[in-house]
């Protein structure tokens, strides 16, 4: 029985050995396991949009480990404030280790759980938008790839404090900073270098680098664009602003898209060679603005004598939505004028973050430009002056005019699409929207002049007139392109203390802080659904050009056969482009 007793001692002393081993190699925080936790759970939780276990993992990783640092901190104050008021005694050692297993397991099953609810809560959303669901075995890996993310970023945590405990001895040897100000001070210094170099050089040199990295982009050319002969397109031999100028997109954009001829061959009229107008960074040299320059190529193919001339604000890239400008070129029998200009090489993300004012300049300085040339000519000989804008592209579109009355008073109608939540004429209609009508579907004074939709039918309400100039905003309820805002951060928005639009999850709830990560997490993925969703408007905007400019003799037959056109087309562009 001795012996028993003696191995039993033994073991238990060895056992406890390794733990203290193995917790002195991962110095883990349990009150910031907890908190890692529960942060882990809220991460996991319905968003916008649905996410594979790969996209749910990155995401769950990073704020599980800010739950782990906001853990330690309460931990750290604790020990610091409560426990020497309290004289709180530490618990035996054997407590502590039955405390800590217990956690450990509570924290493993609880993610667990979560992850299998996730599972569900994401086929319940692709359900919504006509997508395959995941399985919950392959849903558990995004465990796995959390507890990764988190141990690195964590792990980074611990590298830079210490970095501040190696600045806090330079500061007491070099400079006699008191020992207990010291790591105060090393973190004080740490934070003015990280503001320094961020906020200037390495802020300057990230933009720098990415505008040179997808400037090299830009002097691409797709094998599928070729150079237009038309002379009614930028880029072709007779065009001011040259075929290698116009950048990526531009050289897509002007090579592509309906002639005479086919539109003909599907509508059975007559029909015109579509004016496609494009300049790129690279098209004016130091004395001229590109805004001048698309003026003289508008003037140089007669888009002035068009029945309808479109003035688009493109996004980051130069890029402009190639079924947009096609459902016009058919509903106007290739009547028609589009002109655009790019601002820079980089994407609409990076724009946003970068380039806000450049989008706002351009948009304004382009349409200020059209506008005047237009307005010199008799009324009478005027084309039906159009505004169109995506994403960043409606923001800088918007930017051209002060407020509603100005609009109004300068365009014969406006299509904007996925609008971002900072758009400022956006914002004013949405905040003085009528009483009792939904964020998400919005009605600013009874849908006389602007009216709100995500599906064709919105467009039809109110049944009440709609005035022209018509102003139309295309808005799905799950974009979170037009629902992200810092605002998020401390207070739960209207689209989700009102019904939910239709393709956004019932379980979806707002928490401070988490839901603005959810949402800022879904931008990335913002067109990985399916038309109809998210930022993916697809035949919409055919509807909405129907809505505020269609030709006298549309037909509700022409609408579907170039719908059908444009759909086919838009598919068969992603394939190739």
């Amino acid at each position: 029985m001795l012996e028993t007793a003696g191995t039993m001692r033994k073991l238990r002393t060895r056992a406890v050995a390794v733990i203290r081993r193995v917790e002195d190699v991962i110095d883990l925080n349990y009150v910031g396991l907890v908190v890692a936790t529960v942060f882990f759970a809220l991460s996991v939780t319905p968003s916008l949009l649905p996410r594979d276990w790969l996209f749910q993992g990155l995401i769950s990783g990073i704020n599980a480990a800010i739950g782990y640092g906001a853990g330690c901190l309460l931990e750290w104050l604790f020990r610091l404030w409560v426990r020497p008021r309290l004289k709180i005694a530490p618990p035996p050692t054997w407590a502590r280790y039955a405390v800590k297993s217990a956690v450990l397991l509570t924290a493993a099953l609880s993610a667990a759980l979560m992850l299998v609810q996730s599972a569900r809560w994401q086929r319940e959303i692709t359900a919504l938008m006509g997508m395959a669901g995941t399985t919950t075995p392959a849903y558990l890996r995004t465990g796995l790839l959390s507890m990764a993310v988190g141990a690195a970023a964590v792990a980074v945590y611990r590298t830079v404090r210490e970095f501040i405990l190696f600045l806090a001895r330079l500061l007491n040897r070099w400079v006699k900073v008191p020992r207990e100000l010291a790591p105060a001070a090393g973190f004080l210094v740490l934070v003015v270098l990280a503001v320094t170099i961020f906020n200037g050089v390495a802020t300057q040199a990230f933009f720098a680098v990415a505008n040179s990295a997808f400037s090299v982009r830009n002097d691409h050319t797709s094998v599928n664009a070729v150079q237009p002969q038309q002379p009614e397109r930028s880029g072709s031999p007779t065009s001011l602003a040259k075929w290698e100028t116009l950048g990526f997109e531009g050289r897509w954009f002007v090579s592509h898209g309906p002639t005479a001829s086919h539109i003909t061959s599907l509508t059975g009229r007559p029909a015109k060679e579509p004016v496609r107008a494009y300049v790129g960074l690279e098209s004016v040299d130091g004395n001229q603005e590109p805004a001048e320059l698309a003026v003289s190529e508008l003037e140089r193919t007669g888009a002035f004598d068009r029945k309808a001339l479109v003035v688009v604000t493109t996004t980051g890239t130069g890029w402009v939505n190639s079924l947009a400008a096609s459902a016009l070129e058919y509903m106007y029998d290739g009547d028609t004028a589009i002109v655009a200009t790019q601002y820079s090489y980089l994407p609409s993300v990076l724009s946003f973050l970068a380039d806000r004012s450049k989008a706002a300049a351009a948009g304004r300085d382009l349409f200020d430009a059209v506008y005047q040339h237009w307005t010199a000519r008799p009324p009478q000989a005027r084309p039906k002056l159009l505004v169109y804008g995506e994403s960043l592209g409606s923001q800088g579109s918007e930017a051209a005019f002060d407020g509603l009355a100005d609009l109004r008073a300068k365009v014969d109608g406006a299509l904007w699409v996925g609008p971002p939540n900072s758009n400022r004429l956006w914002q004013q209609f949405v905040a003085r929207r009528d009483p009792g009508s939904r964020e998400v579907e919005p009605l600013y004074a009874d849908g006389l002049v602007v009216r709100f939709a995500s599906d064709s039918g919105d467009l039809a309400r109110p049944s009440s007139e709609w005035r022209p100039p018509r102003i139309a905003y295309l808005q799905h309820a799950s974009d979170p392109i037009v629902w992200w805002s810092p605002d998020l951060i401390f207070s739960r928005p209207d689209w989700l203390s009102e019904p939910r639009g239709s393709d956004v999850s019932s379980q979806m709830r707002w928490w401070p802080f988490v839901t603005f990560w959810q949402v800022a997490a879904d931008l990335t993925n913002a067109q990985g659904v399916t038309d109809g969703h998210g930022h993916r408007y697809g035949s919409l905007v055919l509807d909405g050009w129907a809505a505020i400019a269609a030709p006298p003799d549309w037909t509700a037959e022409r609408s579907e056969r170039i719908r059908v056109e444009v759909e086919a087309a838009e598919e068969f562009e992603r394939k190739i482009k």
